[in-house]
């Protein structure tokens, strides 16, 4: 899923392989997310934009490094802004792929116990999270985050595809994608019918995970 170094070794060196980010497979079918979002959505979101993401990304890494080893200063801070949109796009998507669940349900356990206190009830922080997904303007994410020096959640927004934890150091537990190929097809500008249908398929085991190791 996301691009790794390798070594090869030779009598006489050692090379390193660069190997490319990949699309990683949806952990459901295209349909499975329905009636709340359709399966034309989640093929072309999939398919279309992560991909987009994925291959946008190598090409921006391979310029990156080319560049890189002819010290061009110019052309590495020139790619810099390819690199967070579409290394972005690429670690928003994956987790949101996680973050949904055909059984959907709700948060129970440590990840319930942390949210009653810090937000109250569970119900204060869907409330928090549908208006900030509803009210960010233009493109853009919703998250419920970690903060690890402080040992409690938070709700943020990041613009465009800008990744959480590089943009506010919160590690990111739950998205909601309020980019509008996420949900034009299906809900057209009405924002908030799709925000607030999407917690029928919150994989709050996945959230819970997130939270266990960020802990850690």
């Amino acid at each position: 899923m996301f691009r790794t170094l390798s070594q090869r070794v030779w009598p006489s060196r050692t090379v390193l392989v660069r190997e490319k980010h990949t699309l990683p497979d949806l952990p459901y079918d295209y349909n499975a997310l329905e009636p709340v979002i359709s399966a034309e959505i989640m093929q072309l979101h999939h398919q279309k934009h992560h991909q987009t993401y994925v291959t946008s990304l190598n090409q921006a890494e391979e310029k990156f490094l080319e560049a890189k080893e002819k010290n061009d200063l110019k052309t590495m801070i020139a790619l810099t802004s390819q690199l967070r949109f579409n290394g972005g796009g690429h670690i928003n998507h994956s987790i949101l792929w996680q973050n949904f669940s055909p059984k959907g349900g709700e948060p129970e356990g440590d990840l319930l116990k942390a949210i009653e206190a810090n937000f109250g009830s569970f119900d204060t922080l869907k409330n928090g999270l549908s208006s900030s997904a509803v009210s960010l303007q233009g493109s853009g994410w919703t998250w419920l985050g970690y903060n690890k020096s402080t040992n409690s959640l938070a709700i943020a927004t990041c613009s465009n595809q800008d990744p959480l934890e590089p943009t506010t150091g919160l590690v990111p537990l739950l998205g909601i994608d309020v980019w509008e190929h996420a949900y034009y097809l299906q809900y057209k500008s009405v924002r908030a019918d799709y925000v607030k249908n999407v917690f029928k398929i919150i994989n709050w085991k996945d959230v819970a995970t997130r939270l266990a190791t960020a802990r850690q």
